[in-house]
């Protein structure tokens, strides 16, 4: 193997920096609440007011919740009762996901749904298959206990 000398380092280590850093992770872990329309926004809000965030889980019972709202193409939200909705913001964007006119096919094994289980889209009308989607962190949003609102 050649060894560089120190100008032809610098210059290599020049011309890599940019690569690298379109490499580095843009995820700074909190939800992407900003890239959310008005519509979407508001119905985020009135599903989680006055509900407060709790510690994330890794995976849903199937029993414990029965309704999925597609909120964008990055959050989903499970409803498991009045008092209680699980906030899920996907590992990346899911093209399509916001328009709740494709069916979700939810691939996993088990009774429950867990942090990194795949799921896709499927058109509706032509059966056709969308992209692949996965699942992150469940946050519990719970009514503080007395909250009758």
């Amino acid at each position: 193997m050649a060894k560089c000398n120190p100008m032809q380092a610098a210059v290599l280590a020049a011309a890599m920096a940019p690569l690298l850093a379109s490499c580095a992770s843009s995820d700074t872990g909190a939800p992407r609440a900003e890239a959310l329309t008005p519509k979407q926004s508001e119905r985020l809000g009135k599903q989680l007011a006055g509900k407060v965030p709790g510690k994330p889980v890794n995976c849903l019972s199937n029993s414990a919740t029965y309704e999925t709202i597609r909120i964008s193409d990055d959050i989903l939200l499970y409803r498991a009762g009045g008092r209680l909705v699980y906030r899920n913001d996907l590992k990346g964007s899911c093209p399509g996901l916001a328009r709740d006119s494709d069916i979700m096919v939810v691939r996993q094994f088990g009774g429950s749904t867990c942090s990194g289980d795949f799921f896709h889209l499927v058109d509706r009308s032509s059966g056709m298959r969308g992209p692949t989607c996965v699942l992150g962190d469940f946050v519990p949003y719970r009514k503080p206990a007395g909250d009758e609102g």
